[in-house]
């Protein structure tokens, strides 16, 4: 047991909670690949209690000193850890033999880590410093609960003995959800502490509150994120800034909070948090880049009507691959193509939840194809007499030359009526600038800017 309790001390004494989480890791390590045997096989049920209690509190060759109420809360937590380390080994077995293994049981066997652990915090006088181990525990329960979820959907979905014929997708995620409430615990735990900050929980909250997202967005329960924003909205004041908390935690809480807040069709919230978690994201980190630029790409798009550019995206192929044929159907105006290319990526899209969004970038296309018109018309004549030496463009084109692009961009005949409306709708979202005067059949445009952010 030594392989776990010799850093358990040695953390203890140097104040040290990362060293300390990593004895609740539920994997060996690259310097000890078995660690997680050898613990298992160092005691047994009938003696783990008591070998457990002498490492923690009795054996004082590392000079640790422990209060027996604390002692007693740490004794709890490795004694439900060695029981799900067991789980955890039965389970590996069960994969390298090819059988079937019982993420459940070790869901539920780690589970009760984290109840130990928590109870640690609420009535074992656990300090600030150990919130590392929240996080690890937090970060695992999260993922037994998924492998636990997907055993049991590869059984069938059947728990017990009965099955709600009135609802078949009861517990489909059973286990997230229970995940969920657990890990929602462990926040309030963290949210509701009143220590003076400088040994508060509260330093781990952002860490949780992560959790809390990655856990209600794989379960697509995204309103209850919002119920985090606003508890942690209402806790402002006696919160840190977010600036002081590790790098990695202000990055993926504003690329939830950006997503959030996209989602709701916040474009403009929405890409100023992306923004800052890709300025804050480590520069290797490319998954995580490419995770924001699926997202603050389309902000860029409806926000300043912005594409993306063959050097932002060249390290990213999926993002290529996605967002490549879109942007040039776009900035050639091609609707037909643009349809294409939506449908041709739609799952994909869908699954990203950013179709409905991109779909608005049709009215880029439209607007960048009715801005070619425009271009084609030239100038007008210069009247006789005029001392005006600048050349002034057409600014009366005719309703029917719009069709005419409109139908040959879209491939299919569109009559002059829905050529109107699209015509009217582009006037009405500023993409551009003048009036329709269905009497003459003309649009006249605005002389001074009739495509504002074209520079014509």
């Amino acid at each position: 047991m030594d392989t776990i309790f010799r850093p358990f001390k040695e953390a203890h004494v140097t104040g040290h909670g990362y060293q300390l989480s990593e004895t609740l890791l539920p994997m060996g390590t690259a310097s000890e690949p078995d660690r997680l045997y050898a613990f298992y096989r160092g005691t047994n049920a009938a003696n783990v209690l008591q070998d457990v209690r002498y490492n923690v509190l009795h054996d004082k060759s590392a000079g640790l000193q422990l209060s027996q109420t604390e002692g007693k809360a740490w004794i709890d937590v490795y004694v439900a850890y060695w029981k799900a380390v067991g789980e955890i080994l039965k389970a590996e077995e069960a994969v390298r033999s090819n059988s079937a293994p019982r993420w459940s049981n070790v869901y539920e066997s780690w589970k009760e880590v984290a109840n130990a652990l928590h109870r640690g915090y609420t009535n074992g006088g656990f300090e600030a410093w150990t919130v590392p181990c929240l996080y690890v525990v937090g970060k695992y329960l999260r993922i037994f609960a998924i492998k636990a979820d997907e055993e049991i959907n590869s059984n069938g979905g059947i728990t017990s003995g009965f099955q709600d014929e009135d609802n078949p997708d009861a517990g489909k995620n059973e286990k997230l959800e229970d995940a969920a409430r657990s890990l929602n615990r462990i926040f309030q735990l963290c949210v509701a502490d009143r220590a003076p900050l400088e040994e508060s929980r509260k330093w781990g909250i952002y860490n949780i509150v992560n959790l809390l997202f990655k856990t209600y967005f794989k379960l697509n329960s995204i309103s209850l994120s919002k119920n985090i924003l606003r508890a942690l909205q209402a806790s402002k004041g006696d919160l840190p800034d977010l600036s002081a908390f590790p790098r990695s935690h202000q990055v993926t809480f504003k690329y939830y909070v950006g997503v959030i807040l996209f989602l709701e069709e916040d474009y403009v919230q929405a890409e100023v948090n992306l923004t800052e978690a890709w300025q804050l994201c480590y520069r290797n980190a490319t998954r995580n880049k490419e995770l924001i630029l699926t997202y603050l790409i389309p902000c860029h798009l409806l926000t300043t009507h912005t594409l993306p550019t063959r050097s932002l995206l060249a390290p990213y192929p999926r993002l290529q691959t996605l967002f490549s044929p879109l942007s040039r159907c776009i900035k050639h105006g091609d609707l037909s193509g643009f349809d294409a290319a939506l449908i041709a990526g739609e799952d994909e899209f869908v699954k990203r939840r950013i179709y409905l969004t991109l779909e608005r970038g049709r009215d880029i296309a439209l607007r960048n194809l009715l801005r070619k018109v425009f271009i084609c018309g030239g100038f007008e004549k210069a009247k006789e007499g005029s001392s005006q030496t600048t050349p002034v463009r057409r600014s009366r084109i005719p309703i029917a030359e719009f069709g005419a692009a409109i139908s040959l961009g879209s491939k299919e005949r569109v009559e002059n009526d829905e050529v109107e409306c699209l015509l009217a709708n582009m006037i009405y979202k500023s993409l551009m600038k003048g009036y329709i005067s269905r009497t003459h059949g003309m649009v006249v445009l605005s002389k001074g800017g009739a495509f504002p952010g074209t520079g014509i």
